[in-house]
């Protein structure tokens, strides 16, 4: 797919996705976001970059961990995205905390900016992830560090057939390579391949769960990276595709819910000094 293209679908979609994202995901997504932070030992007074920032998940709890001496500054391509963060920082009063629309490939940031960059979960929607490690390298000072999450190989994440069922109705253009990163080794390559040192490594299982198909199905089409193409989906497409979906994940029912499976992967790298 053209990168351009991949850019476009991904604001748009994710444009889409930011008023319901939180609801149906900050649990889900919460055990990769925990171990970041407890790789990253902020410190107060640091300057913190969260790169593919969403709603702020992790960006203002950051911003409360460094303190009003301190900075963090979250990028987004989807604007929607970004003003959910400003709203949040300001409900919060956070001040030291700014978000800006920006593309991951291309920081429109100073070199050596920042103590500490974080991209969770953001790395998989990128064109050229490595162009976006680069420029993460290059932001942060000597030493600096940068932490990692991506979702983990398609085998290991219960909801990974909505991608499948969604091309079968229209074609999504959401990146076609979204696993890769998860496979073993991928994202610790590509951190050494943008002239990152990786110091740690590690995978996360973890069960999402769900009360019942109906949240299920919204948190997979609605919440998340098929957002775009959800959209365009007449009454009776929305069925169907919801239909086939339930019937994917069927084999994780749990009670009137389900419990599904799935898997982070999450690394530690830094700026050699």
């Amino acid at each position: 797919m053209e990168a351009r293209v991949q850019r476009r679908v991904q604001r748009y979609g994710w444009d889409l996705a930011s008023r319901d994202y939180e609801a149906l995901w900050q649990a889900q997504l919460a055990p990769a976001r925990d171990a970041l932070f407890a790789w990253s030992g902020l410190q107060a007074g640091e300057a913190v970059l969260d790169v593919a920032c969403g709603t702020g998940l992790v960006a203002l709890p950051a911003a409360a961990a460094v303190g009003p001496r301190g900075r963090v500054c979250g990028v987004d391509i989807a604007g929607r995205m970004v003003e959910q963060a400003r709203a949040g920082a300001a409900a919060r009063g956070l001040g030291h905390a700014t978000f800006e629309r920006m593309d991951a490939e291309s920081l429109a940031v100073p070199d050596a900016t920042f103590d500490v960059a974080f991209c969770a979960l953001g790395l998989m929607y990128v064109p050229d992830p490595c162009a976006a490690l680069r420029e993460m390298r290059r932001v942060v000072r000597p030493g600096g560090r940068v932490l990692l999450a991506v979702w983990g190989p398609r085998a290991r994440c219960g909801w990974a057939a909505v991608f499948g069922i969604v091309a079968i109705e229209v074609t999504s253009d959401v990146c076609p390579m979204f696993f890769g990163l998860g496979e073993p080794g991928a994202l610790a390559r590509d951190c050494e391949a943008a002239g990152l040192e990786v110091r740690r490594e590690a995978t996360i299982a973890t069960t999402l769960r769900y009360a019942d198909a109906d949240q299920a199905s919204t948190a997979a089409f609605v919440g998340g990276p098929v957002a775009l193409a959800w959209s365009r989906f007449d009454d009776e497409t929305r069925v169907r595709a919801a239909a086939a979906y339930a019937a994917s994940i069927a084999g994780w029912r749990d009670g009137d819910g389900y419990a599904l499976p799935g898997e982070f992967v999450v690394v530690e790298a830094a700026r050699p000094r």
